[in-house]
Parts: C-alpha cells; sequence; structure tokens
C-alpha cells in the first residue's frame, strides 16, 4: 500500500491516459495485483492504492478521517491470515497397503463371459465397474490426504527423522547444562550431512525417473518457489472486469463450455464412411492383445477419473481384466453404443503466465 500519485487512472475501466500510468497497469496485470480502494483519497483523487496478490487476503476496507495535518485520508482495512492449521478430510486410497493379489483372485472368480451375456452395453459397463470397485474396497485400504500443512518433505525418511529427534533431545539437554557444547554441534552436523544427501539422493532419482512421472517431479519444483502466480482480472462475456475468484471461475467455465458442439458423439457403424474406410492390417479397439498392452501402459501416477477406477488398478489386474473389457469394447464397436461414464472426465484449466485468453 502507498501513495503513487497516479490521478488519471481509471481503476474502474482500468484504463489511463499518460503512459507512465498504462506502464504501472501493466505492471500490475503481469504480476496479478488487484487494486482494492474504490473511493478518493485526496481531494476527490484516488492517489492511495492498495494492492493484493489472492482474493480473501484484505478486508474491511474504510476510508475516512485523517491523521494530522495530512491531507490524504485514513485507509483502514484488516489483513486476514490462517489462524490454526487445518486438516483436509479428503480420503485417497492407500496403494502402498493394497494386496494385488488378493485383488486378482476376487476379480478373476467371475465368470465374465457368461455374466455379460445377453445384456447391453451400458449393463456390461455397469456391471464390470461395480465388481471391479467393490473389490477395490475390500483390499485396497483408505487413508486422509495430507493437508499442505501437515505433509512432510519427500526426502524426510523415517532413519532421519528420528536423527532430527535426537538433534533436539541433545540440544534441549545442552541448554539445561547435562551436555557439553561439542555435542550438539556434532549431532547438528550430522544431521546437515544427511539432510543434503536425502535431498540429493531424491533430486537424483526424480531426475532419472521423469519420464515415467512427470507429476512428482513438477511437484517438487513447484514447491521450491517461493512465489504463487495468480489469475489477473479477467473480462466475462459483458465485458466487466472480474475481480472474485468465482467470477474467474465462471468465466472460464463460460469460455471453455463455448467451444463445444452438441455432438453427442454416436454413430453407426454401418454408415458408408465406415465401409469405406481401408483399415488394412490394423486391429479392431477390442483386440485383447492390443487392449492388454494399452493397460500395461497406463501411467499410475495419474488421477482417477469420475469412474472411481485408479489407473494403478487397471494396470495391475491387466490379465485378468482384459477379457471382459475386450467383450465390452467388441459389443460397444458394433452396437455404436458408448457407456456414459467414458463421456465424463474431470477437466481443470490451467491458467499459462503470459498467455491472452
Amino acid at each position: 500500500m502507498g501513495d503513487f500519485n497516479l490521478p488519471d487512472v481509471n481503476w474502474e475501466h482500468h484504463t489511463a491516459d499518460t503512459s507512465r500510468s498504462r506502464s504501472f497497469l501493466k505492471h500490475l496485470d503481469d504480476n496479478f495485483l488487484v487494486q482494492l480502494l474504490k473511493e478518493p483519497t485526496r481531494k476527490g483523487a484516488l492517489l492511495d492504492l492498495l494492492l493484493v496478490n489472492r482474493e480473501g487476503l484484505v478486508g474491511q476496507v474504510a476510508i475516512g478521517g485523517r491523521l494530522g495535518h495530512s491531507d490524504h485520508e485514513v485507509v483502514e482495512f484488516k489483513i486476514f491470515g490462517d489462524r490454526r492449521k487445518t486438516a483436509t478430510k479428503t480420503s485417497t486410497l492407500d496403494m502402498g497397503r493394497a494386496d494385488f493379489r488378493l485383488l486378482r483372485e476376487l476379480v478373476s472368480q467371475v465368470p465374465w463371459e457368461t455374466a455379460l451375456e445377453g445384456i447391453r452395453v451400458h449393463q456390461c459397463w455397469s456391471l464390470f465397474k461395480g465388481h471391479l470397485l467393490r473389490a477395490q474396497e475390500q483390499v485396497i485400504p483408505k487413508c486422509r490426504k495430507s493437508s499442505r500443512w501437515g505433509r512432510r518433505p519427500a526426502w524426510l525418511n523415517r532413519d532421519l527423522l528420528l536423527e532430527l529427534r535426537w538433534k533436539k533431545k541433545v540440544y534441549a539437554c545442552w541448554k539445561q547444562g547435562q551436555a557439553m557444547r561439542e555435542d550438539y554441534r556434532d549431532a547438528a552436523r550430522l544431521c546437515r550431512e544427511k539432510i543434503r544427501a536425502a535431498k540429493a539422493q531424491l533430486e537424483l532419482k526424480l531426475a532419472s525417473t521423469v519420464g515415467d512421472n512427470k507429476k512428482g517431479f513438477f511437484k517438487y519444483i513447484n514447491n521450491k518457489r517461493r512465489t504463487r502466480e495468480n489469475i489477473g482480472s479477467l473480462l466475462n462475456e459483458n465485458g466487466h472486469l472480474t475481480n472474485r475468484d468465482i467470477d474467474k471461475a465462471e468465466t472460464f467455465n463460460a469460455f471453455f463450455a463455448s467451444v463445444f458442439n452438441t455432438d453427442d458423439g454416436l454413430w453407426d457403424p454401418r454408415c458408408p464412411e465406415l465401409e469405406d474406410r481401408d483399415c488394412g492390417n490394423d486391429k479392431l479397439p477390442a483386440d485383447p492383445e492390443l487392449v492388454r498392452d494399452l493397460l500395461l501402459h497406463l501411467d499410475a501416477s495419474k488421477s482417477m477419473g469420475p469412474d472411481g477406477i485408479h489407473p494403478r488398478v487397471l494396470r495391475e489386474l491387466a490379465d485378468v481384466i482384459v477379457r471382459p473389457l475386450s467383450i465390452i469394447f467388441q459389443w460397444s464397436w458394433e452396437s455404436g453404443e458408448v457407456p456414459v461414464d467414458w463421456k465424463l472426465a474431470n477437466i481443470v484449466p490451467v491458467f499459462k503466465k503470459g498467455v491472452v485468453v
């Protein structure tokens, strides 16, 4: 906050008359800063500005009164911070304690060819998904997803945690006169060396496996960044600036929905266009060998979709579920029907800095 002395800026329409003020507005947009004050602060002009980089950080803004002989109005506001650490209640599958051998046995016990005979594609998929989810619930326990504050660093293993606790214990003994300063210094040096080695080992592992686990690599990189990029003000379809997060989300959602058509994706396999297509030796989607190969190449680090089936589960059960999936794909190909779950997806627009939408 401060006196920027830019009276020619129109904050309602986000415009300015001079090049200096226009450059100032450009820098605000580049750094995703929003100006909160709307009333004049000195002789009918808005000279004092209050800039924030995220919604909800500042509230209860009031302008009025003067301090001493100053001709500027007093600006009062409150800064809202996190008073306590909130724990998330979101649960996720704990793959580390999963019993995939038992899961394969439960799924393989179903006579899929008999169970899927004589029913429509939608019913086949519902039957397959229901049995798989029930088996998944039995053998894969759930754990509470760690919150941002409660999550341990990836390099902090159990041995290193015990070393850090020992260092704190030696420090407490030193302060109470029960240990020498050299003892604490040796413990601190040992912990420092082990921490550096653990971080180096983690970074080497992330760099060597970046081709298979891009999510873990970029997650580690983002945690190292000190700055947070926020989305600046957006112009909605009515030409008004949106500053609140909920309004920005609605603006992105409206634009995202505008690029879709009303085609339901259904087609007739007997269409002449499909008959004239030269497939050559290409295999149908229902070929078991092709289905198994696609299952084995699923990225296990990806999140599950709206159907609740994790890619890691599909990859681990590739040899067991290849037959029912081939049957469902074949009947879908022949009938032209597509289960509703195959048309659903969790889509999140990711804002890229510097890209004009």
